[in-house]
């Protein structure tokens, strides 16, 4: 195989450098294109192995970063037309069989996205009781002229299949959660690492607080990046734009018309998991979901758990092959790891009612990603005031002081309730093990002194030891009259989880979640612009408060590969 660097021209001129490794020999071959803005040169052993497989696989350093010439300006409309310019650059090749996949993790994924969904008269425009299969033939899909010449353009930019994994969907989506509140370490790092720049500098928030430890607590948090530059050493002028975007669900609402495969991955401890679920569920084609015990890196961190390893690699060429051929059944399923157990739970939709994004999930309670389903798990209720539920051990009424915020980074919590900070509730040791996969959300009725509050929900499992192990989060915000009772639902995320007998939950309750997220000054005002804070009282009514977790009633173990390639 061999591997050069070519540049793809674009609609304005603009040549895109872009990697390009060929197996031995002269068939045509399918394509997979990866768009980054992370360097294409990381991606090289990817490449070959893809070539290995008989891919024709390209890497392509998106617009105004690494070798790319142009402006870098991240999610604007360029990178649906480059990627569209790109994707026909591939079908007009010699080597090409005009079969293309488009594939990337993280922002990558955006780039794969929004040229699947670029072109609404393309892969969008399909019936539903479409066969896929009909979109090939010959080996080459029915827009494509067997000369290899591009035919129309605003077809021949339309990939044929898209592998979206950890996906980064827009500015709003990356910036806040769901509920609202605003991700303030993520973005600040991304940005300081990537933003308004050509190249990359992973480390650089990390150097940044080193030499200015309380920088993340600056205000207003929209002129963050004026004291960032003083430890750049270079100007940050995107970071205010990141929080003046506030439409989410954009690409998840323009799946739904899609009629090309789709395989979604991600993982249970990614901060975009939901949004990984949201648009597999949402897909409008064939969708395929693998969702495993990992963070963003997916396998490539350290800590993912051996045993739930997956080549992924190998998983992505056999679901290509298979997508590419038309073998993929018409539905929407996959496969989701109960943690570290080894074991994979088989996930299921069959309805075709579905929200437009995670927002509409939100609103709805955190509803169940199986609805509709045929559904493997039972809704387990842990209620607050019952003695085999959550026992309140302190904190029924707590101060949430955004100067003395509860942190992110610490699991530890207060031994006592005295000056309560957080609502602390713990549950008796499990009887029997516990398999969890699904979406849990937490029910709880509050109060709040002040118009805005931010409720954080924190759930621990603490071993027979007492070591502690993240299992969900959630945080939304809410504004109302003072000192008016709500009901407020707070998604957790879906979980994905073997609890062994002996296990404890431990839920913390809290009006902070610092530095992960942006602390709620509680005024009424923006938290991006705000530059005063206040404390705000809070009230948990334990007897209108509780947990539900997804607890697995009928065990479907399948092994991933199959499952996802069927």
């Amino acid at each position: 195989m061999n591997t050069r660097t070519v540049y793809v021209p674009t609609p304005d001129g603009t040549a895109l450098a872009t990697d390009v490794c060929l197996p031995e020999g002269t068939r045509p071959l399918p394509a997979v294109v990866i768009r980054t803005p992370y360097g294409r040169e990381a991606h090289r052993a990817e490449l070959r192995g893809w070539a290995a497989h008989g891919f024709a696989a390209l890497a392509q350093d998106v617009r105004g970063r690494h070798g790319s010439p142009g402006e870098w300006h991240p999610y604007r409309d360029h990178e649906r037309t480059d990627g569209a310019a790109t994707v026909a650059w591939v079908r007009a090749q010699a080597w090409s069989n005009g079969e293309v996949v488009a594939a990337g993790a993280s922002y990558a994924a955006y780039c794969a996205l929004v040229t699947a969904l670029a072109a609404p008269g393309a892969a969008c425009d399909a019936g539903p009781d479409t066969d896929p299969g009909h979109f090939h033939h010959d080996g080459a899909p029915d827009h494509i002229r067997r000369d290899g010449v591009p035919g129309d353009p605003h077809h021949d930019g339309v990939p044929d299949a898209v592998i979206a994994a950890v996906p980064a969907l827009g500015l709003t989506e990356t910036a806040r959660e769901p509920g609202g509140p605003e991700r303030l370490w993520a973005r600040a790092g991304w940005w300081a690492a990537h933003g308004d720049r050509r190249d990359s500098d992973p480390d650089a928030l990390a150097r940044a607080l080193a030499d200015d430890p309380r920088l993340l607590e600056h205000l207003p948090v929209a002129r963050l990046a004026e004291r960032l530059a003083v430890s750049l050493g270079r100007e940050l002028p995107s970071w205010p734009g990141l929080w003046a975007e506030r439409a989410r669900g954009r690409l998840v609402a323009l799946g739904s018309t899609a009629r090309l495969p789709l395989l979604a991955v991600g993982g249970t401890r990614d901060p975009f998991a939901e949004d990984t679920v949201a648009l597999w569920r949402g897909w409008g084609g064939p969708s395929r979901l693998l969702l495993g015990p990992w963070g963003h890196r997916l396998t490539a961190d350290p800590a993912a758990p051996a045993r739930a390893r997956v080549n992924l690699g190998a998983l992505y060429v056999r679901w290509a092959r298979a997508a590419l051929a038309g073998r993929l059944e018409p539905t929407r399923h996959g496969a989701i790891a109960l943690g570290d157990s080894g074991r994979w739970h088989s996930a299921r939709l069959r309805s075709t009612p579905r929200p437009a994004s995670t927002q509409d999930a939100t609103a709805q309670g955190g509803a169940a990603w199986w609805a509709g389903a045929d559904r493997p798990e039972a809704e387990s209720r842990w209620s607050f005031d019952s003695p085999t539920g959550l026992r309140l051990l302190h904190g029924a009424e707590f101060n949430a002081d955004p100067d003395r915020p509860v942190r992110s980074d610490d699991l530890a919590v207060p031994a006592d309730g005295e000056r309560a900070d957080r609502c602390l509730l713990l549950s008796p040791p499990l009887p029997r093990p516990l398999d969890l996969a699904g979406a849990a959300v937490a029910r709880i009725n509050v109060t709040a002194d002040t118009p805005c509050a931010d409720w954080a929900v924190r759930l621990t499992a603490l071993d027979p030891t007492g070591r502690a192990d993240p299992l969900a989060f959630g945080i939304v915000r809410r504004t109302g009259p003072p000192g008016e009772a709500a009901d407020v639902s707070v998604p957790l995320g879906t979980l994905g989880r073997r609890l062994p007998a002996g296990t404890r939950l431990r839920a913390e309750i809290a009006g902070h979640h610092f530095p992960a997220h942006a602390r709620n000054p509680h005024t009424g005002e923006d938290p991006v612009t705000a530059t005063r804070l206040a404390p705000s009282r809070r009230t948990v009514n334990p007897r209108g408060s509780a947990l539900h977790l997804p607890v697995v009633a009928r065990r479907r173990y399948v092994e991933p590969a199959p499952e996802i390639c069927r």
